[in-house]
């Protein structure tokens, strides 16, 4: 029997399979978004081409990191849609193209400063962590925290003055990384489970990690909403509100379809963006 590692794949279809392997969703979101965070922080566009390259490889690097690791579990739980665990593509190849990208990220990384680039590495090297490590541990959740914070403070360290953002908008970002933790893990936890793997989420099971979903999402839209100087302005009033509908809808609804409670996750993670980038910009001030 031929193994995946050593069959003969057409060049077409590992390109393919090599996409499909970068966790592609999250890449996009996670790249978007950076984007619009440097456009919004007004970086300029040549620096912003930088900081969106450097978290683009970044991302690449931890996306085929994370389906080469579990590549073997997913094949175990017979999780479809995973190139590598399909036989698509040859796990020894994705490492490959996993330590390509990172070696891109670190010279785009620096070349957005020092400063920007130490914590944009930080970010990556959490992930990475938690790819290798972390994923099966009570500690699950930081990695989450860590690179969902370092993301704006690795924008606004690309511009002249080198400022950090305000509190508020780490504390938002770590909080929104904790709640995309809950929302990933939520409906694999049973698979999880059975094939060893006893990060955070997997220990409270899916029941409490439905009901604690929202609570770090809404806890972000309320800083980021109430947050910058002044008082709120009404489109930050409805969203605040809106997220907490749609998070007690989700919960409600999660009893019966699982789907529901990641479905509503995801609804208000986009209204807290939405916060991030329309009301009040990243709240620079300390450089």
């Amino acid at each position: 029997m031929v193994t995946p590692e050593r069959s003969v794949i057409p060049v077409r279809n590992k390109t393919s399979a090599l996409a499909g392997a970068c966790h592609p969703g999250p890449l996009a979101a996670v790249t978007a978004l950076t984007a619009a965070l440097a456009v919004t922080a007004g970086q300029a566009p040549g620096r912003c081409l930088l900081t969106t390259g450097a978290v683009l490889t970044g991302q690449l690097s931890i996306g085929w990191c994370n389906d080469a690791v579990d590549a073997r579990r997913d094949s175990a739980t017979g999780r479809r849609g995973k190139p590598v665990a399909d036989g698509a593509i040859g796990a020894r190849e994705v490492w490959t193209a996993a330590g390509s990208a990172l070696a891109v990220c670190v010279p785009l990384s620096f070349a957005c400063g020092w400063a920007a680039g130490a914590v944009h590495l930080t970010a990556v090297a959490s992930a990475w962590a938690y790819d290798l490590r972390l994923k099966a541990t009570r500690w699950s959740w930081a990695p989450y925290a860590v690179s969902f914070a370092a993301l704006p403070a690795f924008v606004t360290l690309g511009l002249p003055r080198r400022p950090w953002p305000a509190w508020w908008v780490l504390a938002a970002g770590a909080l929104l990384g904790v709640g995309a933790h809950l929302g990933n893990v939520l409906p694999d936890i049973r698979g999880d489970l059975a094939t060893g793997v006893r990060g955070w989420p997997q220990r409270l099971g899916a029941r409490r990690v439905r009901l604690l979903l929202p609570v770090p999402l809404v806890t972000a839209s309320a800083l980021l909403a109430l947050g910058p100087a002044g008082p709120p302005g009404a489109r930050q009033v409805a969203a605040l509100v809106g997220a907490g509908l749609i998070a007690v809808a989700g919960t409600v609804l999660g009893r019966h379809r699982e789907r529901a409670a990641f479905a509503a996750a995801v609804a208000v993670a986009a209204l807290d963006v939405a916060l991030l980038l329309s009301g009040g910009g990243l709240g620079t001030g300390t450089s």
